[in-house]
């Protein structure tokens, strides 16, 4: 029998998504296991790299994108989530990647921007950031704003070379993503595989306020489902307070999280506590291991490290919805996977055979000028 992981309802009862099969203790597939998408949730998948953890938030996008009343959403740090677009096996995936996407400066309070600049708020060029951040909504209008301030030269100069800096990483515009552009039922895939750490933070900052204040104001209907790879490096910076406010308020208007991490003792407290749902993979790291077993819930027997999987794949699940706990294995992905790692052995030289010796060194060429 069937069951509905955030639910644990009939499976007719509304929209789930085919997660994975039981796993018996022998290795073997059982029944369909599946997630509920009807209600809001927040789902931490952890395991370490290799383990497919990023596998397994494709296979979850994959269904979000076939289901109705969703608008699933992923923050693509490493670039591995454009193959969704790709032919998929059986029913298509409809998706829609956004390869440079911007956001509204305005996504940012006067606080944010000068953490995302270093700057203190104390400061001279801290309090014009500020300053200008409370009275314009263009990157361009900040900096005017600060040129025609009377402050220190020091301070405007420092403060105009930090937005400058913004300006550069190309990621604010007063038109960027809205939450109507990300409130499609399609999966929008939002790579920001080619920005640093700090422009990484802003997109994501700007993706969860648009999605969450749009719910709020209910200017949207689906319910946006935010899915982030690699969240610890988000938790780390700038987007971390609207992380946490879905997290913890994002019940209410119907916002979900789906945050993936090989690294669960980066990610605070309140990400693992306010998660319904934990699916881990193989974990081996002290640290990671202590995280969960903070978290770990009462109505659950045993050592959640002894029930960790050792497979790629496999996965035990940990529901406090329905105060349960689950051995599966993850089912295929329709689309390719884009996370795999190159292998050195996969490399094939053209244009010429490559002569080699008894070592297997290129005798074509002896590497000395």
């Amino acid at each position: 029998m069937s069951f509905v992981l955030g639910r644990g309802d009939e499976l007719t009862a509304g929209p789930a998504a085919r997660l994975g099969q039981y796993r018996a203790l022998d290795g073997s597939e059982g029944a369909d296991l599946y997630l509920d998408l009807d209600g809001p949730h927040a789902v931490l998948v952890v395991g370490k790299r290799g383990y497919g953890k990023s596998y397994t938030v494709g296979v979850i996008a994959e269904e979000l994108a076939r289901s109705r009343g969703v608008a699933p959403v992923i923050v693509d740090p490493m670039g591995v989530f454009g193959t969704l677009a790709e032919t998929a096996a059986g029913e298509s995936v409809p998706v829609e990647v956004v390869d440079s996407p911007t956001v509204t400066p305005a996504a940012l309070d006067p606080r944010s921007w000068c953490a995302l600049l270093d700057l203190s708020p104390e400061s001279g060029a801290g309090s014009l950031v500020w300053q200008a951040a409370t009275e314009a909504e263009t990157v361009a209008g900040m900096r005017a704003h600060v040129e025609s301030t009377d402050a220190p030269d020091a301070d405007r100069r420092a403060a105009v070379n930090h937005l400058a800096l913004a300006a550069s990483w190309g990621v604010f515009d007063p038109d960027g993503l809205s939450a109507v552009d990300l409130a499609g039922s399609e999966a929008t895939v939002v790579d920001v595989s080619g920005l640093e750490a700090r422009p990484m933070n802003a997109v994501c900052r700007g993706v969860a306020e648009a999605v969450y204040r749009a719910r709020v104001r209910e200017t949207i209907d689906r319910l946006p489902w935010l899915l982030i790879d690699e969240a610890h490096t988000f938790f780390d910076g700038i987007a971390e307070s609207s992380l946490r406010r879905v997290l913890t308020r994002g019940r209410a208007p119907g916002v979900s999280l789906v945050a993936a991490t090989q690294r669960p003792s980066a990610v605070p407290p309140v990400g693992i506590s306010q998660s319904d749902l934990l699916v881990s993979h193989r974990l081996t790291s002290a640290a990671d291991l202590e995280a969960l077993e903070h978290a770990q819930p009462t109505y659950m027997s045993g050592s959640l490290e002894t029930r960790l999987p050792t497979d790629s794949g496999d996965v035990v699940i940990v529901d406090d919805a329905t105060e349960t706990v689950h051995a599966a294995r993850i089912r295929n992905r329709d689309t390719p996977h884009g996370g795999d790692s190159p292998r050195a052995s996969d490399f094939v030289e053209t244009g010429r055979e490559a002569a080699t010796d008894e070592h297997g060194r290129d005798d074509t060429d002896s590497g000395f000028k």
